[in-house]
Order: structure tokens, then C-alpha cells, then sequence
């Protein structure tokens, strides 16, 4: 994230379209739109473009005046968020008379010194711009009063046009060469045919980019972690089960890579999942499939559930690379030892995951937890040289030989690494079809013993000489 954008928040109470138009400007459906008041209780960022000008888009919870204990947290979120921008909408439901709350709102972030619009949304026609008149009494003088209609795109030419003349213009980058060879290098067999090249030594430089994905069932402690890892407070904690609704993007850099944290919203069981929880689960699915990474966060206070499991089975769905986070943990190694033992039992096909204890309460092992994102990224991204392969699947098959079905001589030709994140591995043999999954577990498990692979699946398929096509059927992970 371009930390030298100027930010844009939008603030006002619940349900007053600021969701609606976060997405109209981001150009896509984001933040979650719903009749249902207080939808989003988190601050949303987005890189958006407006008019050709660059800026990041904050997009904060309703701030509505109650004892509710997640929307008191909002409203002081939401105000943060407002120090921190160089711009500020300030939206207001225009079919309703302006309150005195609106009005104290108004107040306090002019009080900040901030290119301030108030923006009224809803005016769906000519006839209803006659309610503009009523806003007059917040003080505001006609170039920085926007009567909209999100829903009808109407008005809101006028408003992008103020926010671009308050943006800096774009620099113009150097176009980038790349080598087209290089740049599609991880998608070509051509190795194949030549099995002695060695793919690692013109491959794509790891881009340091790593997309973590925070998941678990509800209130296990996902928004607390993502606090504790970025070092200061980004989502909403509460004690109330599903306060995360939108997934909240964070980012910051640690040890040469840039890492994007998604916390998710809190995964129910299918048959308790409703309207907005159930968008919510689609969310989550949708962010899985970008991830690199994915911290599976189970409660170590409670007992572990069917829908644990069921929740560690999207991680080894989308062949991410995953670490196990015992959250809440204030127990000694004995009963760690224990509990780990059952989750091992639990997750079998999660067993080349490390699990890490921590508390996102007092900070234990967070540090630790950070560097073990950084090292299990590496080794997803990681790319074998052929010749390294090659001596190590030659070992195995000393070890322990190829078997014969029926009769039939199989023979492995070479090895070669053709894909990262994650790993995926080539055999090129002369009957890749015979070749039994239970010997391509053992190649799996004998590569493990040689090559850090700790935290990652690793995806490997038998091929024969020449084929280049890839048949997802003939794919094994381990």
C-alpha cells in the first residue's frame, strides 16, 4: 500500500450509504451493503482512482450514538480514522431532517482543519433537492455541499470532481521491459523436453508479497491477532460473537517482504449463517483464493469442534501454506503437548502445519508467530534447482524402488520444480499412469527429510516425456 496517498475517510452514522459509495468509487463491490444498520464496523482501505488521481479510500463503521459496546468502539475508530485523513466526507441520510447529532458531528471533524464535504445522499430527483436547503444550518458554504444519490449515480460527478482538485497529480512511472520468457516462466513445461536445464536459475524473482489469511470460526480471536501482529489497534475487538463482518486489509513491512493481513469475518455453521454472515462466508472464500498464506486460529480454551475442521479444510482446498495458532493459551508445555497431539489427530491432512501457541491479550509469542509467517512463506515460494531434485528422488529410489505392477518396468527419467505457491513437482517417467499414489507419498515425505517444506503442501504429478499438458486428475497433495 502507497503510504504517500492521500486518504480519503468517509464518516457519518449507520446506513447512510457510505458503503454504496466507497464501492462507486473503488469501481467494485468491497465494503458490504446492507439495509442493516452498523453492516460495517471496521475500517476499509482501498487504493482507489479518481479522475485519473490516485488515493486511499477509508471507509469507517457508522458512528451512532449508543450503549451498544461495539459501536461506541466505531465511533472512536471513526474519528481516529478522520484525524488521520487529508480528506473528509461527511454523509448524511438526506430523506431525513438533520439531527442535532449530525450536526455535533459535523462539528467536531471541521474542528480538525481537514478539507471537509458534507455529502447528502439519497436525493433521488430534481424534486428532492429541495431538502438540500435544510443542511444549509451546518454552516457549509455551496462548494462543499454534494446533494447525491449513490443508488442513482446521481450527483456524484460533481463530488469526484472536488475530491480529484484536492489530489496531487499522478506520476508519470518509467514503463517496465519484461521479459516475456521470464515473466511466464513458472506456467512453461518446456523443461520437460530438457531435462537437464535447470528452471531455478532463470526464474521470476520472488516479488516479497505475502497475503496472509486470518481464519477460524467466530470469536476465536482472529481481530485480536491481527491487532497484536500489526502492533496497534486496526479492527474492532468485542466480546460479542461476528463483530468482523467485511474483511479488513492491513499491511505493513517486516524483514523485506510486505505482509497483507486479511482478517476475516468469523465462520459459522452453514445452518446459523443468515443474510449478511452469509455474504460474509462468500467473502471469505473469494480472499482464500488470493492468499498465500493462512493462519488457522482455533481457540485453545475450548474444546475443538467439527466446524474446526471443517474450517482447516478450506486452507488445504486452496493449497495455501498454513500455520496453526493456539490463541488464548496461558496453559504449561504439558498440556500444550496434549492438546497439540489431538489437533494432529483432528487435522491429519494438515500435518506438515507447525503449531504455535500465543496471546493476542498479553503479546506471548507474536514476535515469534511473525517470524514464522516469513520463514513458511519462503519456503512456499521456494524453488528447487532440477539437479538438487534430481539427487534426491534418485536416493529415494535407491531406498526404496519403483514398484512393478503387473509385470511392468517403471522408470523415473528426471525431476524438475515447474511452479511455486505452492510447490509443484514433476516427474517424468515412462508410465506416469502406473505409478501409485502411495510411492508418490513416500517421494513427498522423503523430500520433506531433505528440504524445508515446513507449513506448505506439496503438489506433484507423474508425467511422461513430452506431455505438456497438465490433468488436474493426475495432481497429489501432500
Amino acid at each position: 500500500m502507497d503510504k504517500t496517498l492521500k486518504k480519503i475517510a468517509l464518516v457519518g452514522q449507520p446506513n447512510v450509504g457510505k458503503s454504496s459509495l466507497f464501492n462507486r468509487i473503488a469501481k467494485q463491490r468491497i465494503a458490504i451493503v446492507s439495509d442493516m444498520a452498523g453492516t460495517t464496523r471496521d475500517i476499509r482501505r482501498h487504493e482507489v482512482e479518481i479522475l485519473e488521481k490516485d488515493a486511499l479510500m477509508l471507509d469507517t463503521g457508522g458512528i451512532d450514538e449508543t450503549n451498544d459496546a461495539i459501536f461506541s468502539n466505531v465511533k472512536r475508530k471513526a474519528i481516529e480514522c478522520a484525524k488521520e485523513a487529508d480528506i473528509i466526507l461527511f454523509m448524511v441520510d438526506g430523506k431525513r431532517l438533520p439531527d442535532e447529532k449530525d450536526k455535533e458531528l459535523f462539528y467536531e471533524l471541521q474542528d480538525l482543519g481537514k478539507q471537509l464535504a458534507l455529502v447528502v445522499n439519497k436525493i433521488d430527483n430534481d424534486k428532492e433537492k429541495e431538502r438540500l436547503w435544510n443542511f444549509y444550518e451546518f454552516g457549509i458554504d455551496d462548494d462543499n455541499l454534494f446533494g447525491i444519490s449513490v443508488s442513482h449515480n446521481r450527483g456524484t460527478k460533481s463530488l469526484f470532481e472536488w475530491i480529484a482538485a484536492r489530489l496531487p497529480t499522478r506520476k508519470i512511472e518509467p514503463e517496465l521491459i519484461i521479459n516475456s520468457e521470464i515473466e511466464n516462466e513458472d506456467l512453461s513445461l518446456e523443461e520437460f523436453l530438457d531435462p537437464v536445464e535447470d528452471i531455478n536459475e532463470t526464474a521470476q524473482l520472488d516479488d516479497g508479497e505475502v497475503k496472509v489469511a486470518i481464519i477460524g470460526r467466530v470469536n476465536v480471536g482472529k481481530s485480536s491477532i491481527l491487532n497484536a501482529l500489526v502492533g496497534e489497534e486496526r479492527s474492532v475487538v468485542s466480546p460479542i460473537a461476528g463483530t468482523t463482518i467485511d474483511p479488513v486489509d492491513e499491511s505493513f513491512d517486516y524483514k523485506d517482504k510486505h505482509i497483507t493481513f486479511v482478517d476475516t469475518a468469523g465462520l459459522r455453521r452453514r445452518g446459523k449463517i443468515e443474510g449478511i454472515e452469509k455474504y460474509a462466508l462468500n467473502r471469505t472464500t473469494q480472499m482464500l483464493e488470493k492468499a498465500n498464506l493462512a493462519l488457522l486460529v482455533l481457540d485453545a480454551s475450548t474444546e475443538l469442534v467439527d466446524l474446526d475442521e471443517k474450517i482447516a479444510g478450506l486452507v488445504d482446498t486452496y493449497g495455501l501454506g498454513t500455520i496453526i495458532v493456539l490463541n488464548k493459551w496461558d496453559e504449561n508445555m504439558d498440556t500444550f503437548k496434549k492438546l497439540e497431539d489431538k489437533i494432529r489427530s483432528k487435522f491429519k491432512f494438515l500435518y506438515y502445519a507447525p503449531i504455535i501457541a500465543v496471546s493476542a491479550k498479553t503479546g506471548r509469542s507474536i514476535d515469534r508467530l511473525k517470524d514464522k509467517i516469513i520463514e513458511i512463506y519462503e519456503n512456499y515460494a521456494q524453488r528447487i534447482p532440477t539437479s538438487v531434485l534430481n539427487k534426491i528422488i534418485e536416493e529415494a529410489v535407491i531406498r526404496h524402488a519403483l514398484p512393478s505392477p503387473n509385470g511392468a518396468y517403471l522408470r523415473i527419467y528426471y525431476t524438475t520444480q515447474y511452479e511455486v505457491k505452492p510447490p509443484r513437482v514433476a516427474l517424468i517417467m515412462n508410465k506416469p499412469r502406473l505409478l501409485h499414489f502411495s510411492y508418490k507419498r513416500y517421494l513427498i515425505n522423503f523430500l520433506r527429510k531433505n528440504i524445508n517444506f515446513e507449513g506448505t503442501p506439496i503438489h506433484i504429478i507423474a508425467r511422461g516425456k513430452g506431455q505438456r499438458d497438465i490433468d488436474e486428475d493426475e495432481v497429489e497433495d501432500f
